[in-house]
């Protein structure tokens, strides 16, 4: 099954209507990654979580949450600044009260490149479903970064940057080797296979 993001929405808001809350929705997002990230990265050592502002980034601070607990060594970066939508919010207190660390986009120092280039992990929670256009410029400099690194790169729902319906490919964008999406793959899966890497598809709980 193929959804566009509208139709995603709309599957969404009947699930929330149906009872499955959106802040479930997004932990549940977050436990199907984690495992997804473990059953092919046994032996993690240090991660390194891109949060953009949104609920894809609310989706990242819950793998970087799930991380921290099984004793990976994680790094949250916030791409934007801090979280912009209530799931999102509630997501990066969680995260924060489990003392992971927490450092601007903006603001990275070279021991921060350093740390970042290091990571056995990195995951792409920048931007989701809702993108278009081109990457900001904080984005960009994020995503040159996880295409510097060596560690297994996985992106949330779809990569930063590219377009969900329309399969367009901003300029910056990092391709990486697994991309775990939500309930149902996104047309873009299809269209730009080079950028998705591995497409699984994880079930949230929304029963159709």
């Amino acid at each position: 099954m193929v959804v566009t993001k509208a139709q995603m929405k709309a599957i969404e808001d009947r699930a929330n209507a149906g009872g499955l809350s959106y802040l479930q929705m997004m932990e549940n997002a977050g436990q199907a990654t984690f495992n997804a990230i473990l059953s092919r990265c046994p032996k993690l050592h240090r991660a390194v979580i891109f949060c953009g502002t949104g609920n894809n980034g609310g989706d990242g601070y819950v793998v970087a949450r799930l991380l921290r607990e099984q004793g990976t060594e994680v790094l949250i970066v916030l791409v934007g600044g801090k979280p912009k939508t209530p799931d999102a919010i509630t997501n990066f207190y969680r995260a924060a009260m489990a003392d992971i660390p927490m450092v601007v986009a903006s603001l990275l120092t070279e021991e921060d490149a350093a740390w970042i280039l290091s990571a056995d992990l990195l995951v792409d929670a920048i931007y989701g479903t809702g993108f278009r256009g081109e990457l900001s410029l904080e984005a960009e400099i994020c995503c040159g970064a996880m295409g510097k690194s060596s560690g297994c790169k996985v992106a949330l729902d779809l990569p930063s940057g590219l377009e969900c319906d329309t399969g367009r490919i901003a300029d910056g964008t990092a391709a990486v080797d697994l991309t775990v999406t939500f309930h149902a793959a996104k047309p873009c899966h299809g269209l730009a296979p080079q950028i998705c890497g591995e497409v699984l598809v994880a079930d949230i709980g929304i029963a159709e």
